[in-house]
């Protein structure tokens, strides 16, 4: 790749140039790391040396059960993901289809949007107690009105015309929902990734009251008896978990629904001289 193809606008990156540009970009980021523990720059306590950080990980494997964790904390956003998709596609769908029905919810569920969900926190534990039920619950209200905008969004946008060619061919009305279904999932299956980086972040949260186990439990576990390096091990385990969930939906996707891979640049070819 030749420098000046750096910096024009959409150009693709060659293949067997992506691992190299995502090694380097870590690798810039562990020598910040590096240099600022080692330089006494940071107040101490506040950023671990990665060596340290290194052998808590392996501490959090061999004695502090983290696949057992992550598995806690994936089964509740699992449990979550569920309910929120059960209700939140067939709301979403008929909301696209019949406008007064938009007009009677999305009053209530525009808002909700954009209400910081910490704040509910509170209220869920009021409800629901500091147990299983209330975690779940709270990572539902967390996904649920991201998902069901998503939805609504890609109903609109099944083109008229596949519903006018389907009334053409004597289809029914609850035909026409299930062709709009069918049109409008890809799209949505697609935003499923976005839900369970939604999840994680908010498993976090939900699992620092009354855990015994979960990637929050263990991290504030460790925060609670001031040992950092076993918090940033923790930070990163729960990366990496999230990263392979993703990974998973992202290959599923693919199998799933092949036609949606973005198209590839095609390469003009060399003139003849």
């Amino acid at each position: 790749m030749k420098f000046q193809d750096l910096f024009q606008i959409r150009k693709e990156v060659p293949r067997h140039a992506r691992p190299a540009l995502a090694l380097a970009a870590w690798a810039l980021v562990g020598l910040a790391w590096f240099l600022l523990t080692n330089w006494d720059i940071l107040p101490p306590f506040s950023l671990p040396k990665p060596e340290g950080v290194a052998r808590a990980f392996l501490r959090l494997w061999t004695e502090y059960d983290l696949l057992g964790n992550v598995f806690q904390s994936w089964w509740r956003i699992a449990q979550a993901f569920a309910w929120c998709t059960i209700v939140a596609v067939p709301l979403g769908l008929l909301m696209g289809s019949f406008k007064w029905l938009h007009d009677f919810v999305n009053p209530v569920a525009a808002p909700m949007r954009s209400m910081p969900i910490t704040a509910f926190l509170p209220a869920f534990i009021a409800l629901f107690g500091m147990e299983e039920a209330m975690k779940v619950a709270f990572l539902w209200f967390g996904m649920f009105f991201y998902l069901l905008a998503v939805v609504v969004e890609e109903a609109n946008r099944v083109d008229n015309a596949l519903l006018e060619t389907a009334y053409t061919l004597g289809a029914r009305r609850g035909q026409a929902l299930w062709l709009m279904f069918r049109a409008s999932f890809p799209a949505v299956f697609g935003s499923f990734r976005i839900l369970y980086d939604i999840g994680w972040t908010y498993v976090i949260l939900a699992e620092m009251v009354n855990s015994r186990k979960g990637v929050g439990y263990m991290v504030e576990a460790a925060r609670k008896v001031l040992d950092f390096e076993r918090v940033y091990a923790g930070i990163i385990a729960i990366g990496f978990a999230a990263f392979l969930f993703r990974w998973l939906l992202t290959l599923l996707e693919r199998q799933l629904f092949p036609w949606r891979r973005p198209a590839r640049t095609v390469e003009a070819a060399p003139r003849a001289t």
